[in-house]
Parts: C-alpha cells; sequence; structure tokens
C-alpha cells in the first residue's frame, strides 16, 4: 500500500522539524499555510510541493486606508421602525457591527437607497426624507401613524468576514482588521494586479497559488453583539457599488432597485424563488468576477505555478457549476469537507484537472483544547466523506489550521495517520474511477446544475431545524450507488427529461425554489411530467413537492403521488385513509424492533405498531420523517400507504400507468433513512430486482462495487463494530465483521 502523496498538510513558523515528522507520517507531499500563518526557510527546505494561500483582495490595509470608498459594499435592510406620528426616524445601523461595517456616506443616497412603507408595501417618495451622515438616521415626514418603515442602504464592509471570524475565533487580540477592497474599481483592480505580478516573482518557492478566494464574500453579516447575522453560503449582497449597479443598468437596460437585494429581509437566500432581478445581477457578476479570475489564472501559469480555488470565502460571482468554468484554466479546486454533500460538491465540479478536500477539524483552538478529543470529530469527518468518495472520488486531501495544536494530541495524529493511507489505498484499489452507479436520479428544482449540491443549504454543512428534513436526501444520495444530477424546471420546460433518467425527485418546503411554487401553475410541466411518469418514469416527492394553491389542488402532481395536503380549504370534504401496508418492498430493511414495540405500546399507540403510526415519535425502527409536514392525506383508497401518523401521511406509492409516484414527509439523514430512500429508487423505477446484487443487509454498512478493478468494497459507517451480509449477484453472499469505521475489500 502506497504511504505518501495526496496529502496536503498546513504549518507554520518555527515548526519545521515536527513538520517533518507529521509530513512522514501522514505521507504529506505538499505543505500549505493557512490564513494567519507564514512558512519559513527550514520548512520550504523539506522538499514538499508548496502551496501559497493568497488573498487577492485583502491584507493591504496600507493601500485600502488610502481608498477607503473602494471597500466592498452590500445593502442592509434596517430594522422596521413603527410611525406613532407623522415623522419616524430610522437608526441605520441598529442591530449591525460598527467594527464590521460603515454606511456609505458619499454616494447619493436618493438615488441608491430606499425607504419603503413596509405596511403598504409603498417605496417612500425621496422627496420625505431625508439622511443625517451625522447620526446616520433617515428621518421620514408625513409618514402614515402606526405603519412600519425601513430604509435599504448602501454600507462599506471595512473588515473582511472571514479574517474578522478566524481573528474571533482565535482571540488574536490587537491584531490590525484586515480591510477587504473590491477590484470593480479601476484603480483597487490595478493594484490587485500589479501587488499579483510582484508576489510571483517575490515566491518562487510557490508551486500552488491558493486563491482564497478572488473578489467577492458569500453574505456573512455580523450584529451589534459580534454573533452571525446573515450567513448564506450562496448570497451575492456583498458585491454591490454605485459604479456596478450603473453599469448594469446600461447592459440590461433597467435599473435595480435597493429591494432586489434585501428582498424584504430574506437578502435573496437561495431558498427563495429566484426572480429575474437576481438572475440577471448573478450572470452580470459572474462575467466580471470570471473575466479577472482568468486574468490571475494566466498570469499565475506564466509563471509556472498552478493555480487552485478555494472553494469558500470569496468565491461569489465564480459559479463552478455555471457553463464556462472550465474556460478559466484552473487547475484545481479545493473545499472545506463538511460531510458527504460538501465532498460531492468539490468533487463533481467540471473542468479541473484535479480536486482537493480539506478535512475537519480545522486546527483551531476551539476544537485543539485541553479535556477534547478531535479525533471522534475527525473519524467522523471521514466516515462521512468517505461514502461520496467512493461514488465521486476527490484527488486530494488535507487539514487546515495551525498544525502546533494537532501536534499536542497524539490519538488525532494516529488517527490522520489511518485515513490518510485508508484514502491513498482506495486511490490504488480503483485507480481513481468511481463505484458504479446502478440508477439515473435528478434532483429538480428551481437552480438546477447551477446549484448542484447545493440545495436545501444555508451555510456550509451546518445543520438547520428547517432544513435537515430535505438536506438528508442529498446526504443520502451522496454515497449511494446511483448516479445524481441537478435539473431546473425550465430545463423539463425546454428539453423535457432525459430518456437515461430513471427518478425525479422534487422537495422542500411550499414556496421555496426547491418546492418550486408558481411554475406548477404553467401547464406544459405537469404534462411533461404526468406524461413521463405514466410512460414509465418515477417521480419522487419529499415534504411538499409541487406546492402552489391552483384549481383545488395543492400539491399539483398529487395525481401522481397519490397524496395531497389540506390547506383548510376542504375541511368540509371526507378524507378517508386506506388501511397500512405493514411489509413492503420499501422498508424490508427497517422493521419495527421489539423495544420500540413496547415502547409505543407503553405510550398508548398499540393501535398504531403495525406501521400507520409514531408511537415514539417520528422515529419507526430508525426511520425519521423529520419536521412534520401536517394535514397529508391519500386522495383516494388505491394509494399504498405504508407509514402514517396522525392524520398525516409520512410515506406512501402510488402506481401511475406504467410509473410510480412515491410521497415522503421528510428525509433527515441516517443509515436507516438512506436505506428507506434507496430501497424507494429502486422500486419507484421498478428495478426492484436489481437491488439485492452489491447490497447490505446492515443499514449502517454500504457496498460500493468497482466493477474495472473487478473489486468491491464494504465499508462501516459507525464508530461501533458492525456485522453484514454483502448480496452478490446470482444469489451468494459473502459475511463481514467489520470494526469501528473499518473498511474491507473484496474481489468481485
Amino acid at each position: 500500500m502506497t504511504t505518501t502523496g495526496r496529502f496536503t498538510l498546513p504549518s507554520e513558523e518555527n515548526f519545521a522539524e515536527k513538520t517533518r515528522e507529521l509530513a512522514e507520517l501522514w505521507g504529506a507531499d505538499a505543505i500549505r499555510n493557512s490564513d494567519g500563518t507564514h512558512l519559513d526557510d527550514a520548512v520550504l527546505a523539506l522538499g514538499k510541493k508548496v502551496y501559497s494561500a493568497y488573498f487577492p483582495t485583502r491584507a493591504h490595509n496600507e493601500w485600502i486606508t488610502l481608498h477607503m470608498d473602494e471597500t466592498p459594499q452590500v445593502y442592509l435592510l434596517t430594522e422596521r421602525v413603527l410611525a406613532e406620528g407623522a415623522d419616524v426616524d430610522i437608526p441605520l445601523m441598529a442591530g449591525f457591527y460598527e467594527e464590521q461595517l460603515r454606511p456609505n456616506r458619499d454616494a447619493d443616497p436618493h438615488r441608491y437607497w430606499e425607504v419603503v412603507d413596509r405596511t403598504t408595501g409603498q417605496v417612500v417618495d425621496p422627496a420625505r426624507w431625508t439622511y443625517d451622515p451625522r447620526t446616520d438616521v433617515v428621518h421620514v415626514a408625513d409618514a402614515t401613524p402606526m405603519h412600519e418603515y425601513t430604509a435599504s442602504f448602501l454600507a462599506y464592509i471595512i473588515w473582511d468576514p472571514v479574517e474578522m471570524y478566524n481573528h474571533l475565533t482565535n482571540d488574536w487580540g490587537d491584531k490590525e482588521h484586515e480591510i477587504p477592497f473590491d477590484i470593480y474599481h479601476e484603480k483597487t483592480r490595478e493594484f490587485v494586479f500589479d501587488t499579483f505580478r510582484e508576489w510571483l516573482k517575490d515566491n518562487p518557492q510557490t508551486d500552488v497559488v491558493r486563491f482564497t478566494t478572488f473578489f467577492y464574500q458569500f453574505t456573512l453579516i455580523f450584529d451589534a453583539k459580534r454573533r452571525e447575522k446573515v450567513v448564506d453560503w450562496f448570497g451575492c449582497s456583498c458585491t454591490v457599488s454605485p459604479q456596478a449597479l450603473d453599469d448594469f443598468e446600461r447592459e440590461y437596460g433597467y435599473r435595480l432597485r435597493p429591494e432586489d437585494f434585501v428582498d424584504e429581509g430574506c437578502y435573496n437566500s437561495a431558498w427563495r424563488i429566484p426572480r429575474k432581478a437576481q438572475r440577471d445581477w448573478i450572470d452580470f457578476l459572474s462575467g466580471f468576477v470570471r473575466a479577472n479570475v482568468k486574468t490571475l489564472v494566466d498570469e499565475t501559469h506564466a509563471a509556472g505555478k498552478e493555480a487552485m480555488m478555494f472553494l469558500g470565502d470569496q468565491w461569489i460571482g465564480t459559479e463552478p457549476y455555471k457553463d464556462g468554468f472550465a474556460d478559466l484554466g484552473l487547475d484545481a479546486v479545493v473545499g472545506s469537507i463538511g460531510d458527504g454533500t460538501t465532498t460531492r460538491m468539490i468533487a463533481d465540479i467540471p473542468g479541473v484537472r484535479y480536486t482537493e478536500g480539506r478535512f475537519l477539524p480545522y486546527f483551531f483552538p476551539d476544537t485543539f483544547h485541553e479535556g477534547n478529543d478531535p479525533s471522534i470529530e475527525g473519524l467522523d469527518n471521514w466516515r462521512k466523506a468517505r461514502r461520496a468518495i467512493l461514488r465521486s472520488p476527490i484527488s486530494r486531501m488535507g487539514y487546515g489550521g495551525y498544525l502546533s495544536l494537532a501536534a499536542r494530541f497524539p490519538k488525532f495524529v494516529d488517527t490522520v495517520t489511518r485515513i490518510a493511507d485508508e484514502f491513498r489505498d482506495i486511490h490504488e484499489r480503483t485507480g481513481g474511477r468511481a463505484a458504479e452507479g446502478e440508477l439515473n436520479v435528478a434532483i429538480l428544482n428551481c437552480w438546477g446544475r447551477m446549484r448542484s449540491w447545493m440545495a436545501f443549504t444555508v451555510a456550509h454543512a451546518l445543520p438547520n431545524k428547517q432544513t435537515y428534513s430535505y438536506y438528508g436526501i442529498l446526504e443520502a444520495l451522496s454515497g449511494m450507488r446511483v448516479n445524481v444530477r441537478f435539473i431546473s424546471f425550465d430545463d423539463v420546460l425546454d428539453h423535457g427529461i432525459d430518456p437515461d433518467v430513471d427518478v425525479v425527485i422534487n422537495g422542500g418546503p411550499a414556496g421555496t425554489a426547491f418546492s418550486g411554487g408558481d411554475v406548477w401553475k404553467d401547464p406544459r410541466l405537469v404534462e411533461t411530467l404526468r406524461a413521463w411518469v405514466r410512460g414509465g418514469g418515477a417521480f419522487v416527492g419529499v415534504g411538499e413537492p409541487s406546492a402552489c394553491p391552483w384549481q383545488g389542488r395543492f400539491f399539483q402532481l398529487a395525481d401522481v403521488l397519490g397524496v395531497d395536503e389540506e390547506r383548510y380549504q376542504t375541511l368540509s370534504v371526507d378524507k378517508y385513509f386506506p388501511p397500512v401496508t405493514p411489509e413492503h418492498f420499501i422498508t424490508a430493511d427497517v422493521h419495527l424492533e421489539d423495544g420500540v414495540l413496547e415502547a409505543a405500546a407503553r405510550a398508548g399507540y398499540a393501535g398504531n405498531v403495525s406501521g400507520c403510526g409514531g408511537g415514539v415519535g417520528a422515529n419507526i425502527g430508525g426511520i425519521d420523517f423529520g419536521e412534520p409536514v401536517a394535514n397529508t392525506y391519500p386522495i383516494n383508497e388505491d394509494v399504498t400507504l405504508i407509514r402514517a401518523d396522525d392524520g398525516q401521511v409520512q410515506l406512501a406509492v402510488n402506481d401511475y400507468g406504467k410509473g410510480r409516484g412515491v410521497y415522503v414527509s421528510g428525509l433527515p439523514y441516517s443509515a436507516a433513512n438512506a436505506r428507506l430512500l434507496e430501497r424507494i429508487l429502486f422500486h419507484a423505477s421498478r428495478n426492484e430486482e436489481r437491488y439485492d446484487a452489491w447490497s447490505s443487509t446492515n443499514p449502517e454498512c454500504e457496498v460500493a462495487h468497482f466493477p474495472e478493478a473487478g473489486l468491491y468494497c464494504v465499508i462501516n459507517n459507525t464508530d461501533r463494530p458492525q456485522s453484514t451480509d454483502v448480496r452478490l449477484p446470482g444469489g451468494a453472499s459473502e459475511h463481514f465483521d467489520l470494526d469501528g469505521s473499518a473498511i474491507a475489500w473484496r474481489e468481485a
């Protein structure tokens, strides 16, 4: 087994000997610096490939302090203020962190700002309000009493949000705040490129320029208590300037409003159904960003170095899944590995020579402190990522932060040694090829391919009560034996469903970009999907799929799914639930256990334990349906009802012509839920006879088959020993006893 290579090690000053020791243990062939660290000559002399983090738009306060009107800007929405009389004052900075943000007192506020009566939604005539730059207060005259008012205003970002986060996390004390700058301004753009050219000359030892990242930060705004206030990993709010707004108007023929950015306080979250202005701004911004990224990449190559993009920090505008990304000529993309979904987000990016994952935990004191065991998080992170790597391999792995912190934890050092060796072993055995995918699954939403593996996300890999019921779909699919693509409603309207697609999944809360909203009123969309399913396709809906109140239905594909949702309009029309089907192909691997049955009976749900109830909450034999979707019901008694709870459908199947629809109320990630979804996909597409081969009898263990290598492996996705039988083609099986986190290989 190869014990060296495919590993990038973080290091720092005055740590050369320990760096050499850990590089040998972990098989590192490359060394990088992290934010706030530098590599000294002794570390560079170790002879490893050198990655240098490069920040194009910060870390040069000597420049930007002389040009403070050229920092990035953001449209902010004030708190709502109630008018109790004919005049009302709106303080701009109430609730915002003044060390991060400062109102733009330079541009004409009456041209670039907006005051809105939030009770009526009407824009207040600029003649009725004034701005006092001494107090940063907007004064509104002739207000309507008992109406609420807001101001949307431009603010300079005067502390780089990521450097600020690192500063606060690591308690960097008196360290000077790094001020970001915006290359949309010609002088600053010239400075950025001139500085980079000099940097290339001054750093001949650098082999890979790790751009961290480029020009515009995802939306990351802090409140007055230094807490995160607005976080959107896809947000384009921090990208505006008066000059850019004016150029947009000239190019697109209409003027953007501040409301197009603050969006009633939603700040254009990816959960919102995208509007024309939002899409146009993304196109405008990405055109500008990519043109300048291409210049940096070309100059990097001209200096004989590789160009690597970090998928994080200032990645906004690069749009790695939008057409044309490959034209930038980047050699690699690296990103933070939070789970299987974020692994696939990196691994599936087209148009680069290789991809790299930065595994967790980050070597920061919030994790590496006395009394904590970072190896627990390290192995948990690896198990989540490994499922996805088997399906779509990243080329390299590594870590970030302060190596001196990690070196104090011998157990963690041993854990990383094991992970790194296993990562290389997977590549060596498979030749870096993906495991076989047996079905083709398409995720259908407003964003489509542009947000591949980015659906249902607010902040990178962080859980959220309102999203986990849907994010689990992606996490389950990330390591499943299926091929996944992302399609938009426009794709379906323009081109129909690709003939090789076996299953389409649509899910999300009503009114979101992921469920679809009013797009379901377009008869062409429902015609296309109905015809496709009736012809043999499979449609899986999660939560509130195809949800839009229209013509007496809420789920516009209720006829396909066999399920609709009562919205309190047809309470006078009775609904009848057919008997629950206690045994079904879909639930064959997730039977109720005796202990659960007993607990259900004790809780008073004895009548439901055959499968229709959630006697011990929403968790039935390991199946977790997440946040309840109230008042769903079968539209007729021909529907196969598999799980229901207190008058709501949790899982149902509906035959529809030659195809099938399946409804699931929610799908948080767990081993049982991943197994449930896998069986749903095979059943919905009428591929039950293909299911057994290369499957595991234990949902905590998964199988990956590599036909070109003549191998298969089985992985234990827990930290506990597990036993399982792997079913092979032809009906044979093989037994495995696996230690916690283990992987076992066999010839196929």
